[in-house]
């Protein structure tokens, strides 16, 4: 391994140990101190719209931004929160060369009120010690959230066992990963058209259709379009590619991303999919790119950037970077408001903003000029959200803007207060303006991390 290697590498030893505490006096490492912002958000505050004692709608694939206005402004009062939610969040420190510098990932839920660090191996930037179980939403409110379902086999005398939040449209990582792999090996060519043809047709991924497969992947990951990601998704099925999609998921040291139960006639039923936050911050690294080998697999395999060709790489970057949803870790799409509070202050793509300055990303239209915002910004940010009734997350990579507080980091966020979940203080949103549909301790979450995550 290069000198490069070692060095992160040493810096990274330091994490692995950061679940104890720290001697007085001592620097409190990077893994407590996120710890101390997960906990800090104290979630028992947000309330339940759809409590145990209530029927739930089970919703595994993403509501259309007209379905989500409609159900956002339909929910009664609810009840405090039974319960300490199921939070999985991760980050990965870069340097300038892309390299890991530090790795954290903390989990919350019931069995953990108070956060646990994961303890991350090394080379592998993996872990062991986690018995990951499938989501299930009447196991999380009647089971205390433990699920019954292991997503891994072997798990079983894990000394932290933990229900992963369904990570919603992050999913969609996934499929752009599989699809830019089969383009690296020419069996797809992203400026061709690809003839979606649903069979059986499903309300979720819409009628038939011509787009090139560069269109269908910038409209899965910008507007996070449900049609065009079930086009995606059978396009894999054509060309027999989601086993092998998973399987090297596996053979890349990401055991827990999985895009599995997905229909070949039309690419549709997501449920199916597990992503945990350390394997996805692990996949954006890769994305991102960075020099020498990345992390090291449990089975010597040396991973490295090369596993995306350089153009695959900084198409899904582009892409990444040309999110219109900005309104979870980052809230600058509704620039200027009292809520929800700033997340992380991001630059909003010039692309989504119209000559007012207001936001508008298909048929989602947010009220507020955020231009005063995006001069005020220090951050780009490239990323994925996703949302449910009961799933709320955000993926992505932060790096800062010039001339500002200097930090390179990967984020993400997976819990289950989604839809379904609100604060006391929420206003009613404004008549044809998108809704507000997470809590907005997302938000203070994700100005928390990048307090963190900002070099000293």
């Amino acid at each position: 391994m290069s000198g490069a290697g070692k060095k992160w590498i040493g810096v990274l030893c330091a994490v692995v140990a950061a679940s104890a505490t720290p001697a007085a006096g001592a620097e409190v490492p990077p893994a407590e101190r996120l710890r101390e912002a997960v906990v800090a958000q104290n979630f028992k505050d947000v309330l339940d719209l759809s409590p145990p004692d209530a029927p739930a709608l089970e919703q595994r694939e993403d509501p259309s931004p007209a379905e989500l206005v409609n159900r956002a402004r339909s929910r009664a009062e609810g009840k405090p929160l039974h319960q300490t939610p199921n939070l999985d969040v991760a980050v990965i420190g870069l340097d300038p060369a892309g390299r890991p510098t530090t790795v954290a990932n903390v989990l919350l839920s019931p069995q953990h009120p108070n956060g646990v660090v994961v303890p991350i191996a090394i080379p592998g930037l993996s872990t062991t010690q986690v018995r990951y179980r499938w989501w299930n939403d009447r196991e999380w409110d009647v089971g205390g959230g433990v699920g019954t379902r292991d997503v891994l086999p072997g798990r079983e005398n894990a000394p932290i066992d933990f229900t992963s939040p369904y990570p919603a449209s992050v999913l969609k990582l996934l499929v752009g990963f599989g699809v830019l792999r089969l383009a690296d090996r020419g069996l797809v060519d992203l400026d061709a058209d690809y003839a979606y043809e649903p069979n059986p047709a499903r309300e979720v991924c819409g009628g038939a259709s011509v787009k090139k497969v560069r269109q269908l992947f910038d409209e899965m990951i910008t507007k996070s379009q449900n049609e065009s990601t079930c086009a995606l998704v059978k396009l894999l099925h054509d060309r027999n590619a989601v086993d092998h999609l998973n399987q090297t998921f596996a053979d890349l040291g990401l055991p827990t991303l999985m895009l599995t139960g997905t229909l070949p006639g039309n690419g549709g039923s997501w449920g199916g999919a597990n992503m945990s936050g350390l394997d996805t911050a692990k996949l954006l690294l890769l994305i991102n790119g960075g020099a020498d080998v990345l992390w090291t697999t449990d089975q010597g395999k040396p991973v490295t950037a090369g596993e995306l060709s350089p153009a695959s790489r900084t198409f899904f970057l582009e892409t990444l970077a040309g999110q219109g949803h900005n309104e979870m870790l980052s809230t600058s799409n509704w620039c200027g408001r009292d809520y929800p509070v700033q997340g992380i202050p991001q630059q909003v793509p010039s692309r989504w903003v119209e000559p007012d300055g207001t936001v508008t990303v298909g048929g989602a239209v947010y009220d507020r000029d955020v231009r005063p915002c995006n001069e005020g910004a220090e951050v780009t940010f490239a990323h994925k959200t996703g949302w449910t009734n009961t799933s709320g997350s955000d993926a992505g990579i932060v790096k800062s803007l010039p001339g500002r507080d200097k930090r390179d980091y990967i984020v993400v966020v997976f819990g289950n207060l989604g839809m379904d979940y609100a604060d006391p203080v929420r206003p009613a949103d404004p008549p044809g303006v998108f809704p507000v549909l997470y809590t907005q301790k997302y938000a203070q979450l994700g100005k928390a991390i990048d307090a963190v995550m900002k070099a000293p």
